[in-house]
C-alpha cells in the first residue's frame, strides 16, 4: 500500500470509530431519560380495560357509551379516548380529562345510556 492509500485507510478507520463512539454516547444519554409509566398508578386500581366482562350486554353497554360519548363533538381528544369498562352492567369511566367540566360532561353523556347509579366516575382532570 502506497502512503496516501495507508493515510486514507487510517482516516477511514478513525471516522469510524468516531462513527460508534458518539452513537453510544447517544444512547447512553437516552437510557438516562425516564420512559412514561403509569403503572404504579393502574396497580392500585379497582378496574382495568383486564376486567371488562365478555358477556354480550356488557360489551354492548360499553360500546353505546363510546359511541355516546364520541358523539360529543364539544369534548377533548383526551375525553373521546377514556377507558369504559362495563362489568355486570356497571359502568367505569377511567382516563384523563381536561376540566371538571369535561368530567361532568363525559358522566352525562354515559347516563344518556345507562342508569347514573351505575356510573363509577373514576375521571382525573389533568390540564
Amino acid at each position: 500500500m502506497t502512503s496516501s492509500l495507508k493515510s486514507l485507510h487510517l482516516i477511514a478507520v478513525a471516522g469510524a470509530a468516531l462513527s460508534l463512539s458518539i452513537a453510544g454516547v447517544a444512547a447512553a444519554a437516552q437510557d438516562q431519560n425516564p420512559k412514561p409509566d403509569n403503572s404504579a398508578q393502574n396497580k392500585n386500581q379497582d378496574q382495568t380495560a383486564q376486567n371488562q366482562s365478555s358477556a354480550a350486554f356488557d360489551r354492548e353497554l360499553t360500546a353505546k357509551v363510546r359511541k355516546a360519548i364520541i358523539a360529543d363533538k364539544d369534548l377533548s381528544t383526551y375525553a373521546h379516548n377514556i377507558k369504559i369498562i362495563t362489568q355486570n352492567g356497571t359502568v367505569t369511566l377511567k382516563g384523563p380529562v381536561k376540566s371538571d367540566d369535561e368530567k361532568q360532561k363525559i358522566e352525562s353523556d354515559a347516563a344518556g345510556v345507562v342508569a347514573r347509579d351505575s356510573i363509577l366516575n373514576q375521571l382525573t382532570v389533568t390540564p
